[in-house]
């Protein structure tokens, strides 16, 4: 008989703590934006113009086929081992990239990416998501990174 009230007993107090209980309150935390962060590859910054030698540059009308040829010949050379048209390789890609940073900053980029990376916000979260791959410098002048950044109207 003891053995059958402390049994009983025992299971009125797992079936009390199993019962569901309203639970008063918002428990809940704050919603993150996103599950992910957006990459940097994909944010559009069409004001920042670097760190660097160039302030301007402006784009004609009509794509200067001669220049992007010359362009696309230094691209092949000097910057095809690191960025694939097309797919993200040891860095980003560099079609669509005249429609997410100003010819400014992509020269700066190529012409000083020592100091961009070292204090530019946005070429700085690239550098962290092409995990710490430093972009090398080439030794362009301004003449050849204008025909590069002229090559990429193409893209």
């Amino acid at each position: 008989m003891k053995c059958n009230v402390l049994s009983l007993f025992l299971i009125s107090i797992l079936a009390f703590q199993c019962q569901q209980k309203e639970v008063k309150g918002d428990f809940s935390f704050a919603k993150k934006e996103s599950t992910e962060a957006v990459q940097a590859s994909k944010i559009i910054d069409l004001e920042n113009k670097g760190i660097g030698p160039i302030q301007s540059v402006p784009l004609g009308e009509e794509i200067d086929e001669e220049l992007a040829g010359q362009g696309k010949t230094i691209y092949e050379t000097k910057c095809n081992a690191c960025h694939k048209i097309g797919s993200t390789f040891i860095g980003p890609p560099p079609n669509g990239i005249l429609e997410r940073r100003t010819p400014e900053w992509i020269m700066n980029m190529i012409l000083n990416p020592e100091e961009m990376l070292q204090n530019d916000p946005l070429a700085k979260k690239l550098f962290m998501e092409f995990n710490g791959q430093l972009m090398t410098n080439q030794g362009l002048t301004e003449e050849e990174a204008r025909a590069v950044v002229e090559y990429f109207r193409l893209l």
